[in-house]
């Protein structure tokens, strides 16, 4: 099988990743499950190589040639883009893609909770999306952001590593930038963006001091800044980010941090009962307790005021599982694999009236 075949053979069968690795067949990842496709072909280094290299320009061929690893994106015609991250294992090339679908999916067809749709009507403030990799981040941010460019007539800027999902041109006027092809860095990348008359900006993942530090930038001059982070919680989150910083700079930061923070989410991609990926979601909104809370330090007061705040649309993790158990969208042993606290889920579940045990 050629590159292209491979693809449209994972865009066929509703895969997210594919993975391209010397010695093993080209795999693709289907509701959580690696399914290997054992019609293609030997894979063999010239195979594999031919299969990684068929996605590349020649400049990133260089690069990665260079660099031994790459991020980039690889467009299927119009039918679907692919996030590209090519490296080396045990001397030969290989490839892991991320299918971004070509239609950027709404809240509604995500399943998200309702307060999701708050955050499209806000001016300014900062956004954190959480989680581990491959659990639906960039497709939440993407939803949020395409509901502003149906709505607002607002200017957008975006910088990614690569640019994931392409917004349509609607309401908005949305500028997308790509590391390595419209930048060669965050630092200068971030630091332009406030001389381009930006409303919304979106960053891609507060990766390092610089990009966190740009992010309080941003938000704190008046505008509204989506990023994510891979961090497990909400209160890991605010600790990641002051944490960054030198000892004498946090009390600095936790003030810019509580001024700044609209919302945090965390969030999981479970399979489902019935087949396909259901999320679950914690929700963490910038109450006047909340703000106190970050400004102060003390950030092992966050899960408590989550879990007394749900009529204003907060969420604990092992809440929105337990909802699901009770739901019969996913079974009691998948959503206490994904939790944190396992305890405390089962007695959600027990409060809510869902099965405490497998049948």
């Amino acid at each position: 099988m050629e590159i292209q075949e491979i693809l449209e053979e994972a865009l066929r069968r509703g895969a997210s990743d594919v993975h391209l690795m010397v010695g093993t067949y080209p795999t693709l990842r289907i509701n959580g499950e690696l399914i290997p496709l054992s019609k293609a072909g030997n894979p063999n280094p010239e195979y594999i190589e031919k299969l990684v290299f068929g996605l590349t320009t020649p400049e990133q061929k260089e690069l990665l040639l260079t660099n031994k690893e790459l991020d980039f994106s690889f467009a299927l015609g119009e039918l679907a883009r692919f996030r590209v991250n090519a490296f080396y294992q045990k001397g030969y090339v290989s490839a892991s893609l991320r299918l971004i679908p070509a239609k950027i999916p709404s809240l509604e067809e995500l399943h998200l909770p309702k307060v999701f749709s708050n955050f499209s009507k806000l001016r300014q403030g900062l956004i954190l999306l959480t989680g581990p990799t491959g659990h639906g981040k960039s497709t939440t941010i993407a939803s949020i952001i395409n509901a502003i460019n149906e709505t607002r007539g607002v200017h957008v800027v975006t910088v990614e590593d690569p640019i994931e999902y392409v917004y349509p041109s609607r309401k908005s006027l949305i500028a997308q930038r790509e590391m390595h092809l419209d930048t060669h860095s965050w630092e200068i990348a971030l630091r332009s963006v406030l001389r381009e008359d930006p409303d919304v900006v979106l960053i891609g993942e507060m990766r390092d001091y610089e990009t966190i530090e740009a992010c309080l930038t941003i938000a704190e001059t008046g505008h509204l800044v989506f990023a994510t982070l891979h961090t497990n919680s909400a209160s890991q989150s605010v600790d990641r980010i002051v944490g960054v910083f030198p000892e004498n700079q946090q009390a600095q930061i936790q003030m810019q941090l509580s001024n700044t923070m609209e919302a945090i989410v965390s969030q999981r991609l479970l399979p489902a009962v019935k087949g396909g990926r259901y999320p679950a979601t914690e929700v963490l909104l910038a109450t006047g307790a909340v703000r106190n809370v970050i400004r102060e330090g003390k950030t092992h007061l966050l899960d408590n005021i989550i879990q007394t705040s749900t009529g204003v649309g907060m969420n604990t993790m092992e809440n929105s599982l337990a909802g699901m158990v009770k739901d019969g969208r996913v079974s009691l042993d998948t959503a206490l694999s994904y939790s944190l606290k396992p305890d405390d889920l089962l007695r959600e579940v027990k409060r809510s009236g869902g099965a405490t045990q497998e049948k």
